[in-house]
């Protein structure tokens, strides 16, 4: 039960903090959408989306306004198309990205995920054609977000989807060049993707979730960070400690707006993802709880440590609050999202080796980094199957969402504004991995995914 003293922290939280509601997310199944007739598929997509989100961003809207919590994002996630729209040709795909835009407008929602399609293992002819439609389906919508899953534990890693996809990032990197390449920032890489995320760019339905439900994703960097700030030199238990106890408070707000925004859409609750998710505003940044543990600057030597430290005691804290907890739920250090991490990118101390070595302990991966544009579509590739290996061997979800900024070079910035911010463009190692690319094939499952 609260009482008059949590009721204040609440609120301290919220005003002062940077406490809010990342996103609502309503996952919705296109399973029966299905036709092999690209327009009847795309109106289908429409007509069901418009009619399940409809009441979607009012219900948050009255919420905030109830409990005075903040929702930034109101989102839709929906069945990997690849997988309800197989049989389509790339043409096909195109249309129904275009439906998800139109229906996503319609209800007045932000980002619609699920523009997706799964390939841990191999590539039906409708996953190619989708991963081929990408480019343009991308180019020609601005709020459809993609993502590939091309690895897993129980499969291993397909370099051939691996391969394709540094191609895919290349051509849609150059198609949306008068813009830094944003197309990019909606595209995502995965291994281990988790069928109820509730952040974009790597929301989908997973095949396995009911007709319809609705996941949240909450936040809270400013409000961790504002916990520590207390503790100056204590010990790194009591540090845990105190993480364990704000994600705990955290995640008991996302959990309230999950229920109600359940019962008043009379959609299931799902989960809630505790992930600490940053902003390019200052005092939203996770790079700066690792500062505030005693570290320099992030990127220095101890980042990793501290950030395992973290990512663990925020999931502790937060299965301690709900029993729904899913999604990623852990801490993400985007680059361009975080202004901590932007200004030790640019300090020279944040690398893209160091970023590599953290995302082995964090929420997902190489997240909104920017590169040099002349990167090759092979090195992309090997930067993707860096990261898939560090998610299949430790059976963790890892993901990659670079922008190689077409005609900008290192030390360059790219500009993308809002949520997405702005990133330095850092350096690549120009060594080419392009004949370990080329093999193709597949890289077997480690040896502890047999556990059956």
């Amino acid at each position: 039960m609260l009482n008059t003293n949590d009721i204040l922290e609440t609120i301290r939280m919220i005003e002062t903090q940077h406490l809010d509601i990342r996103t609502v997310t309503m996952g919705i199944s296109l399973l029966d959408c299905a036709s092999d007739d690209k327009k009847v598929f795309a109106d289908r997509i429409y007509d069901k989306i418009t009619r399940n989100a409809k009441d979607l961003v009012s219900v948050c809207n009255s919420i905030e306004k109830k409990y005075g919590i903040p929702i930034i994002n109101k989102r839709v996630s929906v069945t990997p198309i690849a997988i309800a729209g197989g049989g389509l040709k790339e043409d096909g795909f195109v249309m129904a990205a275009e439906a998800l835009q139109r229906a996503a407008s319609t209800v007045g929602i932000n980002f619609i995920g699920g523009f997706s399609a799964l390939v841990q293992k191999g590539m039906t002819p409708s996953d190619i054609a989708l991963i081929n439609s990408i480019p343009e389906a991308l180019s020609k919508t601005s709020i459809v977000c993609s993502s590939i899953n091309v690895a897993s534990t129980k499969a291993g890693i397909n370099m051939d989807a691996v391969a394709k996809m540094g191609k895919t990032i290349k051509e849609l990197a150059y198609i949306t060049k008068d813009a830094d390449s944003i197309g990019c920032a909606k595209l995502v890489v995965f291994a281990n993707a988790p069928d109820d995320n509730p952040f974009m760019a790597g929301a989908f339905h997973g095949v396995g979730e009911g007709d319809a439900v609705i996941n949240v994703g909450v936040s809270g960097p400013g409000v961790v960070k504002s916990a520590l700030e207390s503790i100056k030199g204590k010990p790194l238990s009591e540090v845990a400690e105190v993480i364990k106890k704000t994600a705990f408070k955290i995640t008991r707000v996302g959990g309230l707006v999950a229920s109600e925004a359940s019962k008043m859409l009379g959609v299931p609750f799902g989960i809630v993802d505790l992930s600490l998710a940053p902003t390019p505003a200052v005092g939203d940044s996770v790079a700066r709880i690792l500062e505030e543990m005693g570290l320099e600057t992030c990127g220095c030597p101890g980042t990793t440590a501290a950030l395992a430290m973290l990512n663990d005691a925020v999931k502790k804290g937060g299965v301690m609050a709900s029993s729904s907890v899913g999604g990623l739920s852990g801490a993400f250090i985007p680059v361009s999202e975080d202004e901590g991490m932007i200004a030790a990118a640019e300090s020279g101390c944040l690398k893209l080796e160091k970023l590599e070595a953290m995302t082995a302990v964090c929420s997902v991966g190489l997240d909104m980094i920017a590169i040099p544009g002349d990167t090759s579509a092979e090195t992309i590739s090997g930067i993707i199957a860096d990261e898939m290996a560090i998610g299949v061997v430790n059976c963790k979800t890892t993901a990659v969402r670079v922008i190689p900024a077409y005609g900008k070079k290192a030390g360059e910035k790219v500009v993308f504004g809002g949520l997405l911010g702005e990133a330095p463009i850092m350096p690549v190692n120009t060594a080419s991995p392009a004949d370990f690319i080329h093999r193709g094939g597949r890289i077997p499952a480690p040896m502890h995914s047999l556990k059956n």
